[in-house]
């Protein structure tokens, strides 16, 4: 395992971060604990998580996970949404949102779900556009001199959003945007265009998720099957309409055959193409079971040259340049 220091803060994560949405939710404590392990044996450090998660159940097996190392570590959560939001919780004056009362509920209520007094990176789940981000900042800022978290972290923002944070921070002398949390993979490359690149100048970290683009790029949609019809882009419908492209079926089965031809596990190869991008700090990764993560906890042991990076990036169309003047680059 290759560890990173995260953007210009003093600490170093593994090149792979394990996400535990599945935790309490496609797998139960005795399997989180035991994928919890494995990572942990293949060198993982860092584990990302969210309030909302398994509503609040991930939390809590993850507190339980780390409750005897504690400082051996580095853990993340978020905030924005109520905890019950997949059960169709919250409330449209209450429950969600990055207003002061808000955060300083869910913040709360997330240490006490992990057991312990502080979280390492704390992050906005999403942009709130009904509070202004100086309250939120104002906040986080607050967590941070109260010792509750270390680092503000910023997710699903679009480029000027993150931008207006990191100057709303320099202006007010706040915590800064220590790092970033954008969606990333082979079918899923909009961040290229302007996201990347002010990660990159303004050196923040970046923890990229979906390296998989919703399991497509495993290959396992190619055929009906019961893996298949149980996957997420036929039970939730976020995904599927998050991935509703027809293209995506061609291109599954180009990368496939590709990683067939190259003998590398699908998996092992997308996880290796999105954390070959040099503005990307980690990928996340995640899974039902021990079993179904080892390709992606295999990702590091993957020889992605530049020039198979060309080869599968020519698969899918790059996101439009950010400025209109592209005939500058020739």
């Amino acid at each position: 395992m290759k560890y990173k220091r995260m953007g210009q803060t003093g600490i170093k994560v593994s090149s792979l971060c394990l996400g535990t949405m599945t935790f309490g939710s496609g797998a139960d404590e005795a399997e989180s604990a035991k994928i919890y392990s494995t990572a942990r044996d293949k060198g993982i450090n860092f584990f990302d998580c969210a309030n909302l998660y398994s509503g609040g159940k991930s939390e809590e097996i993850l507190g339980h996970l780390i409750k005897n190392h504690r400082e051996e570590v580095i853990i993340s959560s978020k905030a924005y949404f109520a905890v019950d939001t997949y059960a169709g919780g919250g409330h449209e004056t209450w429950g969600r949102g990055l207003n002061r009362t808000h955060l300083t509920r869910a913040l709360d209520d997330s240490l006490k779900r992990l057991g312990t007094d502080y979280i390492d990176i704390y992050y906005m789940h999403r942009f709130d556009d009904e509070c202004n981000l100086e309250e939120s900042l104002s906040a986080f800022n607050d967590f941070v001199h109260q010792g509750k978290i270390n680092y503000v972290g910023l997710s699903n923002f679009a480029a000027w959003q993150y931008m207006k944070a990191v100057s709303i921070t320099k202006q007010y002398n706040y915590a800064p945007i220590a790092c970033i949390q954008p969606m990333y993979s082979l079918l899923k490359r909009q961040c290229e265009s302007e996201i990347l690149p002010m990660a990159g100048s303004e050196k923040l970290g970046v923890f990229s998720y979906s390296p998989l683009g919703g399991g497509i790029l495993t290959g396992k949609y190619l055929s009906k099957s019961k893996e298949s019809e149980e996957g997420r882009i036929n039970t939730m419908p976020m995904y599927n309409k998050r991935y509703e492209d027809k293209r995506n079926a061609e291109i599954a089965a180009d990368f496939t055959a590709y990683a067939r031809d190259k003998g590398i596990n699908p998996i092992s190869l997308a996880v290796a193409w999105a954390e070959s991008h040099p503005s990307i700090t980690a990928p996340i990764i995640g899974g039902r079971s021990a079993e179904q993560l080892t390709p992606s906890f295999d990702a590091v042991d993957v020889v992605l040259t530049a020039e198979m990076r060309e080869e599968l990036s020519n698969m899918t169309n790059a996101p439009e340049k950010a400025t209109d003047r592209s005939e500058e680059d020739a």
